[in-house]
């Protein structure tokens, strides 16, 4: 009986350290690094990509099949779980926690409100699933990893544009501009106003009216403008600051029934194929290219390899708002005029020839060169 009573014990015992040993390897508890599955799983990983809004066009063009296709380069059987935000923090935050709640190694998050999205950090950390911060910085102490363009500077090539372009016209100091800026939930956009004001600010020309487009919505950038050109005088405006190119198209709309001919001109960002054609046309004079491809596809290898167990080698960093230090790749952005289109984007393949010169655009296309 004692026998039988001691085997007994023995089994139970067995199977309470099998049962931990799977639950160890389960989540990963052993380093962290891999997320909740363990490296021996890497192969199959699950990786979740979350994107922050669903009127910015890039995201779904560029960034998502991007960073899926690398994914797939660098890892086959790993799988991409994708959701997109919509404008939404509290979406964005059930859709990480449904992520993380399926068992995915890494987030990419690029964040619809980077103080929110701390939160998703916080949950991740938790269960030892890493974070990289994709585009937007989240301000958390706890990620990863940063992957973006020098956001600053990204401003400054947009307000030089504005006004070497404004001085090549010889329009003369003290006339007027407006500034369309970013969400104010976004913390690129902070740095983007802030490397277009170091340069307008002491240019000489005066900034009429300024607005902080919530959620990057293109239609609230235009009800803005409509508001404010008719007190304003559409004469006056010399020229327009946009923080990107969905709200330069906005803004370019609102002009033009407000009666402006020519219409000023006006900064964008992202290098949208609309962006891109209104340049050709002359309706919008620059945007800045932000090569989507090496972002979403670094980013992704990053995510391989924390999936992998493995620890980037990051050289540069980035401090969040609250000055935390994050490991962090910066890649370099580009301002696109007319004169440089065929040498950047339609090089680089974002967008073929047969895309940006549609029957509409043809003629423009070839007085620019692009065939």
């Amino acid at each position: 009986m004692r026998t039988a009573t001691t085997k007994a014990a023995v089994a139970a015992v067995v199977a309470v350290l099998a049962a931990m040993g799977m639950t160890a390897c389960s989540n990963g508890s052993g380093s962290g690094s891999g997320g909740s599955n363990s490296t021996a799983n890497a192969d199959t990983a699950k990786i979740g990509l979350l994107l922050p809004d669903s009127v910015t066009a890039r995201y779904e063009s560029a960034d998502r099949p991007y960073f899926e296709a690398e994914v797939k380069a660098k890892c086959p059987k790993c799988t991409v779980l994708y959701q997109n935000a919509a404008g939404s923090a509290s979406t964005q935050q059930q859709q990480a926690e449904a992520m993380l709640n399926q068992g995915v190694s890494v987030l990419a998050l690029d964040p619809f409100d980077g103080e929110a999205a701390a939160s998703i950090v916080a949950e991740a950390k938790q269960k030892n699933v890493p974070v990289i911060s994709y585009d937007r910085l989240v301000d958390s102490p706890d990620l990863t990893a940063y992957i973006s363009f020098d956001n600053e500077k990204v401003g400054e090539l947009q307000g030089q544009a504005l006004v070497d372009k404004l001085k090549k016209d010889g329009v003369p100091e003290g006339s007027g501009i407006i500034m369309v800026d970013g969400s104010p939930t976004d913390n690129n956009a902070k740095y983007f106003k802030q490397g277009a004001h170091k340069v307008i600010d002491p240019s000489g020309y005066k900034v009429l009216a300024e607005y902080d487009t919530p959620g990057w919505d293109p239609a609230k950038a235009g009800s803005w403008a409509s508001s404010e050109i008719p007190s304003l005088g559409v004469s006056n405006i010399k020229g327009v600051y946009a923080a990107n190119d969905d709200t330069a198209g906005a803004v370019i709309a609102s002009l033009r029934t407000a009666g402006a001919n020519p219409i000023p001109p006006t900064t964008g960002q992202d290098a949208s194929l609309a962006g891109i054609q209104r340049i050709l046309t002359g309706d919008q004079y620059m945007t800045v290219y932000k090569a989507f491809k090496p972002e979403a596809s670094q980013a992704a290898d990053l995510a391989v390899q924390l999936a992998q167990g493995k620890k980037p080698n990051l050289t540069q960093t980035t401090q969040t708002a609250k000055g935390d230090s994050v490991p962090s790749i910066l890649l370099t952005p580009v301002a696109v005029t007319v004169d440089n289109i065929k040498d950047t984007v339609v090089k680089d393949g974002l967008y073929k020839v047969s895309q940006i010169c549609t029957s509409d655009y043809a003629d423009a296309c070839a007085k620019a060169g692009i065939q």
